[in-house]
């Protein structure tokens, strides 16, 4: 008696412990909810650290971590200033490109897109007033005289939120420079506050989490910068002007399966039909991106990335498209970081309910000893009859 009341004990002990945990779990989700417009410069920097941090464990062998931490932000900060330096005037002069050819592309749209559109599927030509957007687009690229003076003046239009942002830039390198600095401590004191109970079990999610983000974000990124390269220079290679800003779009945006291979073969081909008004071109662009879609798939997403993650890309899509819903920007940059762990706590659940009883324990087939009503059963399958001790007929009530 004693033993069950302190079986019981020992269950309502759990129960408030689970309820405990889903508490916590809301009350978090609750914050980051609230304060997702201040948290981007955090979260950015967190991402930084935790990207860094691997680099910094190694040049600790040779000199202390502070030095260390500098040493990676003297050689981050220098590369950003030569990709700043080269890319920007190379992608002004790309969107000007762009938005030179942009009334050709539109006047295609209107006298040959359009008809055929309207003679194959009905459509009607007024879904799409090609006229206004064009018209709004040159009025403002004119105001603005340039790239840099589109941005000067939204700066003079929305002081605040320009303030708001320079000062998200600014601490941004200033809190990756801490964390990055701390971050050992921290994950021993965050390991530290963890109940002993379950410290084990959070002890293996976190390391086998640590593997999956470590792949999607290192390997990620890497893909995404190589597939925008070999889509730019595909592109020129083909002949097509603004095939640079095409492909660096498209691979920016390849963290979303397909989605950026579609974006780039719709905009390129395009293109090229607009430039050249042939097949020819049309066949070259499907080439590029056919090529770099089996590069991805075969050669940098198996090296770069690997099987860790096992996202679908429907799950993908969903991820980011809930992450942005529900907290904006800040939800799309930890959209696919938060899915991949979610990914290693649902095969942890799966492995304990495949070795569960609740999944493993098989129905036992109920006795019933003859003259009981059928009906008695909750299912006639499982009803066995008794015999009678002759075993040569079952016996009648």
């Amino acid at each position: 008696m004693i033993e069950r009341e302190n079986s019981v004990v020992v269950a309502h002990a759990g129960m408030d412990l689970r309820w405990q945990w889903l508490i916590l779990l809301f009350v978090v989700c609750a914050i980051v909810y609230w304060l997702s417009p201040v948290l981007m410069p955090f979260v950015a920097a967190a991402l930084f650290a935790y990207l860094a941090d691997p680099v910094v464990d190694r040049l600790e062998r040779w000199m202390g971590r502070s030095l260390a931490v500098s040493l990676v932000f003297l050689v981050v900060t220098v590369i950003l200033v030569v990709i700043v330096l080269l890319l920007v005037p190379f992608i002004e002069r790309q969107i000007s490109n762009f938005l030179s050819q942009l009334p050709i592309w539109l006047d295609w749209f209107q006298t040959r897109a359009t008809p055929w559109l309207e003679t194959r599927f009905g459509i009607s030509p007024d879904v799409l007033d090609t006229q206004k957007i064009l018209d709004a687009l040159r009025d403002n690229w004119k105001e603005a005289g340039g790239f840099a003076a589109t941005v000067l003046g939204r700066v003079s239009k929305s002081g605040m939120a320009v303030v708001g942002w320079v000062l998200n830039l600014v601490m941004i390198p200033v809190v990756a420079f801490y964390l990055l600095r701390d971050w050992d401590l921290l994950v021993v004191r965050i390991a530290a506050l963890i109940p002993r109970s379950i410290s084990p079990v959070v002890t293996r999610l976190a390391r086998e989490s640590d593997d999956v983000l470590g792949a999607f974000l290192r390997g990620q990124l890497s893909v995404m910068v190589a597939l925008g390269a070999f889509y730019g220079v595909g592109l020129w290679m083909v002949g097509v002007s603004v095939g640079p800003l095409i492909g660096m779009a498209a691979g920016l945006i390849s963290f979303v399966p397909y989605l950026g291979a579609i974006t780039g073969v719709v905009m390129g081909v395009i293109a090229a039909l607009v430039q050249y008004q042939d097949w020819t071109h049309v066949l070259l662009v499907l080439g590029v991106f056919a090529v770099g879609q089996a590069l991805e798939g075969y050669v940098l997403v198996p090296r770069l990335v690997g099987e860790k993650i096992g996202l679908h890309p429907v799950a993908v899509i969903f991820a980011v498209l809930a992450g942005g819903e529900l907290f904006g920007f800040l939800g799309v940059l930890l959209a696919l970081p938060v899915a991949s762990v979610v990914v290693v706590v649902l095969r942890y659940l799966y492995d304990r309910y495949t070795t569960s009883e609740l999944y493993t324990a098989t129905a036992e087939p109920v006795i019933v000893v003859a003259g009981t009503p059928m009906s008695a059963t909750a299912d006639a399958s499982e009803v066995v009859l008794e015999r009678s001790t002759a075993g040569d007929s079952l016996s009648d009530p």
